[in-house]
């Protein structure tokens, strides 16, 4: 009796730190896909999923853990801490993958402190690094609006009928060479060399002069009401390029990037409709057909020359309560690019359309299907290139529920994958220009 009577003050204080609000106030979200693939060439092949569709074409583990909480909240004022550190693995090897042996990288995605109400209204004045505002087409997996990174910024400031949001972002590419290798001129020719003069042969010199430290100025305006269930969303980008002095030194030409966004949002058939227009001039001119994000980095593929567009429509309709159609049609161009700089591509376009129907047997079960298709031209040294590909898949799904975005979900699936020498060599040594794809994948956000 006397034993029990000494433990209970201690279970007392251990209930009441597990049901206290600050025990459970720490918001737990997250992202994760995994799964188990074969193809009739050994290991899974996958392909482009931006431009035909990632359903069954991801082979790799990846995962993303995020950890937030309100540390403070008084008189109509708040702090937040969020967190997320992601991580992925392609080589799919047994239960243990490290960073030891190169089959698995970590990396810390979100660090910053968000605060509410510090001017009086409803606004967000956030610092640190962050997912900013993304915008994506879920069934490619495509960022076409997203500037993420270490920054700083005011966001949803009332501002007349819509919502004013303004942010700098860091967009600083992450494969620069390290600081003890440097390029030199040498007989009219740049090469890389160590900081001692010895060659340096591990590194191409047009990456070192391409990759380009970026400030970007975000600017969006949000909530513009039109019609009936339609609402607009404006934006500017402005990447600045952050040069070294052999940067300059070799291509002096560099230009600032530019990017103009209007996003058309609609909801309708029971679902919405996006259209996408995006203008991109000068260090950003390349994005579209890259199908970039506007991230500063970008300023690497046009060499800071020429201009572009890109035009997208897709969404998710529901055509009545057992089918729901998913969709993506896009279309870029960019001209005028930086010839002999980065590259001798000048002129490039790109088309793809993806489409997803699914069929609900009930609420947990489903059938998807989902076709893609995409085409690429070039001009390069003066002779037009093309090339393309498409992807054919079906998958039988179990999920937390009838929706086309319910997850959790495991499905089994098969995909046709074509594209000209693109796959993995036959036993003489030929590329191929098709590949099965058989699996078991699951996914899920919370």
């Amino acid at each position: 009796m006397n034993i029990k009577m000494k433990y209970l003050p201690l279970a007392a204080a251990v209930t009441a730190v597990l049901t206290s609000q600050a025990a459970f106030a720490v918001d737990f979200h997250g992202y994760m896909r995994s799964g188990i693939g074969v193809s009739d060439n050994g290991d899974m092949q996958t392909y482009s999923n931006h431009k035909v569709g990632r359903l069954g074409n991801e082979s790799e583990t990846y995962a993303e853990i995020q950890l937030g909480q309100e540390v403070y909240n008084k008189d109509d004022m708040s702090f937040y801490v969020d967190s997320m550190i992601a991580m992925v693995a392609g080589d799919q090897g047994r239960d243990w993958e490290s960073t030891a042996d190169g089959s698995a990288d970590f990396a810390l995605r979100q660090f910053n402190v968000q605060a509410k109400g510090l001017f009086g209204g409803d606004e967000t004045t956030w610092a640190g690094k962050r997912y900013y505002q993304r915008h994506d087409i879920h069934i490619s997996d495509t960022y076409y609006w997203d500037v993420s990174g270490a920054g700083a910024g005011v966001e949803n400031i009332q501002l007349g009928a819509g919502k004013l949001s303004v942010a700098v972002v860091r967009n600083d590419p992450n494969d620069l060479l390290d600081s003890d290798i440097r390029y030199n001129l040498v007989g009219g020719d740049y090469i890389l060399v160590n900081n001692d003069g010895s060659p340096f042969d591990g590194y191409p010199v047009t990456e070192l002069v391409s990759r380009v430290n970026t400030n970007t100025l975000d600017i969006r305006y949000a909530g513009i009401s039109l019609w009936s269930d339609a609402s607009l969303e404006v934006g500017y980008d402005y990447a600045k390029a952050n040069l070294t002095d052999e940067q300059k030194r070799f291509n002096s030409d560099y230009k600032d990037g530019h990017m103009f966004t209007a996003e058309l949002t609609q909801s309708m058939v029971g679902g919405f409709n996006k259209t996408v227009a995006q203008y991109f001039i000068d260090g950003l001119a390349a994005q579209g057909v890259d199908y970039g994000s506007g991230s500063g980095s970008g300023l690497s593929q046009s060499a800071g020359r020429g201009d572009g567009f890109r035009l997208i429509n897709f969404g998710v309709l529901a055509v009545n309560d057992k089918i729901e159609f998913g969709h993506q049609v896009l279309y870029a161009e960019a001209n005028g690019l930086g010839e002999g700089i980065t590259s001798d591509v000048t002129d490039q376009d790109t088309f793809s359309v993806v489409i997803r129907p699914m069929y609900k047997w009930n609420d947990i079960m489903k059938t998807i299907v989902e076709l893609g298709y995409h085409k690429d031209n070039s001009t390069f040294n003066g002779d037009n290139i093309s090339n393309n590909g498409s992807k054919y898949t079906i998958a039988q799904a179990w999920s937390a529920g009838p929706g086309f975005m319910a997850r959790p979900e495991i499905r089994v699936f098969a995909s046709y994958i074509t594209a000209d020498g693109q796959f993995r060599p036959d036993e003489y040594g030929v590329l191929q220009d098709n590949a099965w794809n058989f699996g078991i994948q699951a996914e899920a956000w919370w």
